[in-house]
């Protein structure tokens, strides 16, 4: 038991902290949000990596909740120690299994570095323990690092563009208050840009199918989806023409790749989502100020990544269409890429500047997101209350179980 008052001790979109109160109550609203669908037949066998944060976690929450899903989610998350409270997800993960059991689902978590081989390893055993084959694999990482398990190499992913430096407007805050600064970022070289590749491009997520196809636990009409964005012309310069544009588009040819080793057995598709306040979004410059003028102008449009879980799982699940565009992906962000909305938000990206900032965008909104990633910044909560913060990771089943 480890009882204290939390500071957030944060520097920009960074907090040292997360509060896990407010981290379990994100989880409570997450679960609220989701309308549980009736049925009496067993949920499908889901295997979900990066099942702590952003669009992984709601796949989790979503699968849990709506659809019976059964199977495992593994996340890396630090734990707690002397100076600071554990990470988020780990709170995070902690109160989406006591919601799952509360539901009566056979879900399991598990807390290690799923780029390791003896992870896979161990991860496909207890699923075919427990489980038998599996159903469904959606693969949700966004890293720092990788290290090769093949070659012992660590590749450490940046995020910079290709070819010509990069200046443009950043939304910072100064105690608090919003203001518009300039960014310049140098172009990659071509090391920095296979290293984002090795991070956060395809190799991953085949040698997950290989694992599980290895011993035999593709199901029938075996589905495995990757999470991807595309976003505005706007980002493009630092987002999709750069180096996590490149891990895109290796991402994007592993599953073409992955989908016509699967012919016969099942599918694999990236899935374009919508843009959204993540833990990994906001380490990308730019990305803030056009989310926020985004949301605005979206307004009841916005789609969280809830709203996106839902629609991916009611496509996974053939309660309606798959919705490909003409690469074979995804589509989540159609209510994004609008061309009246990217219009608009042109419009305003266009002409914001520090005195218009706090009007044109959701600033405000956008602040109090960054917050509830650690826990900071829910409604109900008082902070000035010291809290537990010593919360185990969910007990992770044995083989034998």
């Amino acid at each position: 038991m480890s009882i204290r008052e939390i500071k957030p001790g944060n520097r920009g979109y960074l907090y040292v902290n997360s509060h896990p109160t407010g981290c379990a109550a994100v989880v409570d609203h997450m679960w609220e949000q989701v309308q549980e669908v009736a049925t009496d037949e067993p949920g499908p066998v889901a295997l979900v990596i990066g099942s702590s944060a952003g669009y992984g976690l709601a796949a989790t929450v979503v699968g849990l909740r709506a659809h019976g899903m059964r199977g495992l989610g593994i996340a890396f998350e630090g734990a707690e120690t002397a100076r600071r409270t554990a990470g988020a997800g780990w709170y995070r993960t902690a109160r989406t299994a006591a919601l799952a059991a509360e539901a009566g689902a056979d879900f399991s978590f598990v807390n290690a570095d799923a780029f390791s081989d003896t992870v896979k390893d161990a991860a496909t055993d207890l699923l075919a323990e427990r489980f038998g084959k599996v159903d469904l694999l959606i693969y949700s990482i966004a890293a720092p690092r990788r290290t090769d398990p093949r070659t012992g190499e660590v590749h450490h992913s940046v995020i910079k563009p290709l070819d010509s430096d990069y200046r443009a407007k950043t939304l910072v805050f100064e105690d608090g208050a919003p203001q518009i600064g300039d960014l310049h970022l140098t172009a990659a070289d071509d090391a920095e840009r296979d290293a984002t590749v090795q991070v956060m491009g395809g190799a991953d997520w085949q040698l997950w199918v290989d694992a599980l196809q290895s011993k035999g636990l593709l199901a029938d009409g075996f589905r495995t989806v990757a999470l991807s964005y595309v976003g505005s012309d706007i980002t493009a310069p630092i987002y999709r023409a750069g180096t996590i544009g490149a891990a895109k588009q290796h991402l994007e040819d592993t599953a073409r790749t992955l989908d016509t080793r699967l012919e016969g057995v099942g599918h694999a598709f990236t899935v374009v989502a919508g843009a959204a306040v993540t833990q990994a979004s906001t380490a990308i410059p730019s990305i803030a100020l056009y989310t926020s003028i985004l949301h605005r102008v979206t307004a009841d449009r916005w789609q969280s990544t809830v709203d996106q879980a839902e629609a991916l799982w009611s496509r996974l699940t053939g309660r309606a269409d798959l919705g490909l565009d003409d690469r074979g992906r995804v589509r989540l962000d159609d209510w994004e890429m609008d061309p009246d909305v990217q219009a608009a938000v042109r419009a305003v990206w266009d002409r914001v500047g520090g005195e218009s900032i706090a009007v044109s965008a959701d600033t405000g909104w956008f602040h109090d997101q960054v917050g509830r990633l650690y826990g900071w910044n829910v409604p109900g909560i008082d902070y000035a209350v010291p809290a537990e913060t010593t919360v185990p990771w969910p007990a992770a089943p044995s083989a034998e179980a």
